[in-house]
């Protein structure tokens, strides 16, 4: 029997809605393969296109997951559920969101929340199962609309996931971890924006002390300054492994050792 591994496939690093509605980078979400459940995380415009380029099958979906319900990280929501229910021919999968996605300016359309086999509200503290694959949802995070990060925990690694908010002095005290993976749209701080800069990445990277972490959900002003070579710098200045993800990019959390 082949031993079960932990891959996040990134179907785009875009973050921030010029490079979004350009394309500069890709904005399909990640596909999280752990074990042998399958989760999309926050099904981008292009999710579908993107997931097809890379020969992943929607009806192997255990779950959507939605961080919350801004186009970057919802507008291939309706798709991706029509195509892991099959059209609707299937009632499978369960699809999580926090609770304003489906009242105010609902960004699921109404005929389609009957064709998964649930759909379950995230809220701050909550604990939830997919299979043999559990996540948390510690802290409300501070942005425009309804927002959590996650921890996703397998039967062989732990890694967090901090999804778009303003800084905030105890951040880094929610998530734990091998690995992080976290969003830096922004350059340098100051902004009227509700997202990480790259000095307070460096901060919650600095905090936590991951085995290694992963930049991604670039804005204009991260990918002109060249994330990858941003990514190295950090690794001098942190002790820790950082890496700028790329559009495609698979990570097997084997590599964390």
């Amino acid at each position: 029997m082949a031993e079960l591994s932990d891959v996040i496939t990134f179907l785009g690093t875009a973050g921030a809605r010029f490079v979004v509605a350009h394309q500069f980078l890709a904005s399909g979400g990640a596909w999280l393969s752990l074990g042998n459940t399958q989760i999309l995380l926050d099904p981008g415009p292009g999710s579908l296109v993107q997931a097809a380029r890379r020969k992943l099958d929607p009806t192997k979906l255990a779950a959507i997951v939605l961080s919350h319900k801004h186009l970057d990280h919802s507008g291939d929501i309706n798709i991706m559920i029509e195509a892991m229910t099959d059209g609707g021919t299937k009632k499978r999968g369960t699809v999580f969101v926090p609770a304003d996605a489906l009242t105010q300016d609902p960004v699921i359309f109404s005929y389609l929340q009957s064709y998964p086999q649930s759909i379950q509200l995230l809220t701050e503290g909550g604990s939830y199962v997919i299979n043999d694959v559990s996540f948390k949802t510690p802290i409300r995070h501070k942005h425009p609309v309804e927002t959590y990060g996650f921890i996703f925990q397998t039967p062989r690694h732990t890694f967090s996931w901090i999804i778009d908010t303003r800084y905030f002095d105890d951040l880094a005290s929610h998530y734990e971890g091998d690995l992080l993976v976290i969003n830096v749209v922004r350059l340098n701080p100051g902004a009227p924006i509700d997202h990480l800069a790259l000095p307070e990445a460096k901060s919650i990277i600095y905090k936590l002390r991951p085995r290694i972490a992963i930049l991604t959900h670039f804005g204009m002003t991260m990918w002109r300054a060249k994330p990858w070579e941003l990514a190295e710098k950090l690794t001098e200045e942190t002790g820790v492994s950082v890496i700028a993800a790329r559009d495609g990019l698979k990570f097997d959390l084997a590599q964390l050792g």
